[in-house]
């Protein structure tokens, strides 16, 4: 055997595997980038697309994008699509807790190892591998394993009583899972939350509703004020809309199950356009990958980006571990981007340069310069913030002159890139894969604010869309109540829009997706990612403007936008 020098490794989940490997050195977000049914990549613009994960060793090096990648995992795990081990070598949480609680609640084992960098190069060029008790062996390689050192996590009484049972059955397994996720994380202790948003009411699969019924079942309450993400039906409407029994129904007992247990009916992926948005150095426990950026950088409020099951527990608890964005150090800048800013440019450079940050910075917390004299709205900073969760793992981003933590943000060893503006054009071209006709217009993703309604409105005018071009925005329902007082939603149903609450555009289904439409075009940066594997439709993105003239022509010029060129 080889000797493996600085090749090391250390066990996150205990177990045994061997397969087949598949590497990649781009991370991937299991929702919206993984179909848990075939258990095949999904996603359109990753160097996997096609690739069959079920019964191999995956490696990468973290996972990327949505807190419902635990849900996938938890989903496959269940049912047998799940990769026989994962072996990442940088930090990674979210299919982590997946498989934390695959292991605690169900029994099955889906073995997470974490190993060096030099050893992840060496184990990627190989075809097999066996993990064992004792280490990674494949084609001439034996990495040694070894469990990873436990940091240790002062409780305080009141923690030690939950973790006993004191305050019932739910809290001690909502603290257990909590207890482990902080020993993963190296977190010393845990710290009270004011508040929590559930990413883990969309209905990824049966596992998420086999998880929420558990505890709702025990009588599980939260002890803090929670909100609720986007779901995958409109709740009240679902039957008229067509939708099929078999999903509505296990998606509205989902997000029901979290209802029972004290979470608000929120339904919103947008949680800061809600009164209760925390402010600045407020601890608040939030999943949903947008969100979580948005809080930590717009807002200045401090959450880790949390994964679903482990936001739950959180609520049951009011406890998180104290661990990365939590803490200065973890909201240091490792990357400092500067951005050439084009003249005369449109709102869709926002999405663009957030997908192009994600991309220089995928795995650290990055600066950008060059947008002070910009003066972007909160629309302008949600977009950005949610291009950025497609394409980086980061918990946020500082933009200097504009963001609350901005200064001084930057760490002293921090690496260099430059965004130029043929990078944007390049990123505009990569998102822009369907025909000039279009089919459906999507605005929404995420929610919309009901400054985007009068946006949308007013490019209208007194114009109609074409009959045959759908246009949907989907937008949380605090929202849509205010449309609905001030007019705007009656000026959008007259042209023809219509206005859906509770689900998102990464949730949404057939029928309530247009069966017909083949191509859509999208203001979103973060849904022009991921709708071709979501929707298997091709996607076109622009600015609002273009949008809207899609919506009356039924076409969009295939051209690159002048401010680029």
């Amino acid at each position: 055997m080889a000797d493996q020098g600085s090749s090391t490794a250390s066990i996150i989940l205990a177990g045994t595997a061997q397969g087949r490997i598949v590497s990649t050195h781009e991370a991937l977000s299991f929702w919206g980038g993984v179909d848990p049914a075939s258990g095949r990549v999904i996603d359109a613009h990753h160097p996997l697309h096609g690739e069959l994960l079920t019964g191999a060793i995956l490696l990468m090096p973290t996972s990327r994008g949505s807190c419902s990648g635990s849900g996938v995992l938890l989903d496959m795990a269940l049912t047998g699509k799940a990769p026989t081990a994962l072996v990442f070598c940088e930090d990674e949480d979210v299919l982590t807790l997946g498989g934390l609680v695959a292991s605690e609640m169900f029994g099955k084992t889906v073995p997470i190892m974490r190993i060096s960098p030099n050893a992840f190069q060496e184990l990627s060029r190989a075809r097999t591998a066996t993990i064992g008790d004792a280490a990674i062996k494949a084609e001439g390689l034996a990495i040694p394993l070894a469990a990873k050192a436990p940091r240790s996590l002062h409780l305080s009484a009141s923690d030690k009583a939950k973790l006993e049972g004191a305050h019932g059955e739910a809290v001690r397994q909502a603290m257990r899972i909590i207890c482990a996720m902080a020993t993963q994380q190296g977190a010393a202790r845990l710290v009270d939350v004011t508040q929590v948003h559930i990413d883990g009411c969309i209905y990824a699969g049966p596992a998420n509703l086999t998880f929420a019924e558990h505890f709702a079942k025990m009588g599980a309450r939260v002890c803090v004020p929670t909100t609720t993400n986007a779901i995958s039906v409109d709740h009240d409407n679902w039957r008229a809309q067509g939708v099929l029994s078999s999903f509505g129904l296990p998606a509205a007992r989902l997000a029901d199950a979290y209802v029972r247990m004290g979470c608000s009916s929120s339904f919103t992926c947008a949680p800061y356009l809600l009164d209760s948005a925390p402010r600045a150095g407020d601890c608040i426990a939030w999943a949903e990958s947008n969100a979580v950026i948005f809080a930590n950088t717009v807002l200045g409020a401090r959450t880790a980006k949390h994964p679903d099951f482990l936001d739950l527990c959180i609520a049951l608890t009011g406890r998180a571990p104290l661990a990365g964005a939590y803490l200065d150090a973890g909201r240091k800048a490792r990357c400092i981007i500067e951005v050439e800013w084009p003249d005369h440019a449109d709102e869709a450079i926002w999405p663009l340069v957030g997908y192009l940050a994600g991309r220089a910075s995928p795995d650290h917390v990055p600066l950008l310069r060059g947008l002070a004299a910009t003066r972007p709205s909160r629309d302008n900073l949600q977009a950005l913030c949610a291009a950025f969760g497609t394409t980086s793992a980061a918990p946020m981003l500082h933009i200097e002159g504009v963001t609350p933590d901005a200064e001084n943000a930057a760490a002293d060893d921090a690496d260099r890139v430059r965004i130029t503006r043929g990078d944007i054009g390049a990123a505009w071209l990569s998102l822009n894969s369907g025909p000039e006709e279009v089919d459906l217009v999507a605005f929404g993703s995420p929610h919309a604010s009901l400054e985007e309604l009068h946006a949308i409105a007013d490019a209208f005018g007194s114009r109609r869309k074409r009959p045959e071009v759908a246009v949907i925005v989907t937008a949380g329902r605090d929202v849509i109540a205010q449309a609905r007082r001030d007019g705007v939603l009656a000026r959008l149903e007259s042209s023809g829009v219509r206005v859906l609450p509770d689900l998102c555009w990464c949730s949404i289904t057939e029928p309530v997706f247009p069966p017909k439409a083949r191509t859509v075009m999208t203001t979103s940066g973060k849904y022009a990612h991921y709708g071709p594997g979501l929707s298997g439709r091709v996607v076109r993105f622009g600015a609002l403007a273009d949008c809207v003239r899609a919506a009356i022509e039924g076409r969009a010029p295939s051209r690159i936008p002048e401010w680029m060129a």
